[in-house]
């Protein structure tokens, strides 16, 4: 995925091609589509069970959804080792929109005619974000990668984030989860500061894994520590993903999740991997522009989905009696 332009030993780190980049967006982009589409199946295979009184794990279409979910999941992983971070998060903003609108045919879910104005304003502001995007990464080798994970401020924040979910694991949730969106929400993003960072790093120290120097073995260590770390947070939000599935309406869920999720990402590339650094003022207020038009297109897919509103309402006289 990765394509260098440094010339042979001078010493330079590598940089994504624009071909990597572009194969990068494509993926990340189909990725997105994939995500979207997993809530909406499993909430469908979960309401399917519910109505047989059978278990969701015997429900076809919640296995399917589940797929997806890897697949997705599978996506987002080589576009990370292609683009950096601060770009692919943002756009799982399309799979907000998709999402929507598959809802609205297989769990008839409503879309009104503010919900397509999100779904367009959504894409929309993906676009400026592909466009004010940084164009190349600052932690591009496997040295880079240990000063950056070992910096005091990258460590005390995981300690905070760890902190946190423990309190909303262990105390929280089993009283409140239920009842509150946010607490099963939080929980999932909070382990997006653990699960995003960990894939791109896989992907930086798999490149030294097979190159027949002394930094092979600490790129394996790593790889293998890296990989225990993405496994179990994988696990913890798939359970909590379900959960939620179980108690909420999948598109508030996957709405709210997505502007949480990316807001505690970002949070934490911005500290580990100070991607931030190649944005110049005209792309980061850009960048904020288009995310700002993101959570706006979200807000009304969500927030108006129960008024009944079309455009034919605007063509009715307005009529008013004395």
């Amino acid at each position: 995925m990765r394509m260098t332009v440094a010339a042979a030993g001078d010493g330079g780190s590598p940089d994504p091609g624009p071909a990597a980049v572009s194969l990068g967006l494509s993926v990340a982009v189909v990725s997105s589509l994939v995500n979207g589409s997993t809530f909406v199946l499993q909430k469908k295979g979960i309401v399917r069970a519910r109505g047989r009184g059978t278990s969701y794990l015997t429900d076809i279409v919640w296995w399917s959804g589940t797929i997806a979910m890897a697949l997705g999941q599978i996506g987002n992983f080589l576009a990370y080792t292609a683009v950096p971070t601060v770009l692919v998060t943002p756009l799982g903003a399309l799979g907000v929109p998709f999402g929507s609108i598959l809802a609205s045919y297989l769990l008839k879910e409503k879309l009104n005619i503010l919900g397509k104005l999100g779904c367009l304003l959504s894409c929309a502001g993906s676009v400026v974000l592909i466009i004010h995007s940084p164009k190349s990464e600052s932690v591009t080798t496997q040295a880079e990668l240990e000063e950056k994970l070992t910096n005091p401020v990258f460590v005390g924040y995981l300690c905070i984030v760890l902190l946190m979910l423990l309190l909303l694991i262990f105390w929280i949730a089993p009283a409140h989860g239920p009842t509150n969106i946010m607490v099963y929400i939080s929980i999932c993003s909070l382990l997006g500061s653990f699960t995003v960072p960990s894939t791109k790093g896989i992907g930086l120290a798999a490149q030294d894994i097979f190159h027949n120097n002394p930094s092979s073995q600490r790129a394996l260590y790593l790889c293998l520590v890296l990989l225990a770390v993405l496994g179990c947070s994988i696990i913890i939000q798939f359970r909590y993903i379900n959960k939620a599935l179980e108690c909420f309406d999948s598109s508030v869920f996957g709405a709210i999740y997505y502007v949480v999720f990316t807001t505690l990402v970002l949070l934490a590339s911005a500290i580990l991997f100070r991607e931030w650094s190649n944005v110049g003022v005209v792309d980061f207020l850009g960048m904020a522009c288009g995310f700002t038009t993101v959570s706006i297109g979200i807000v009304l897919i969500q927030v108006f989905k129960e008024f009944n509103f079309s455009i034919g309402d605007l063509n009715k006289p307005n009529t008013k009696t004395d």
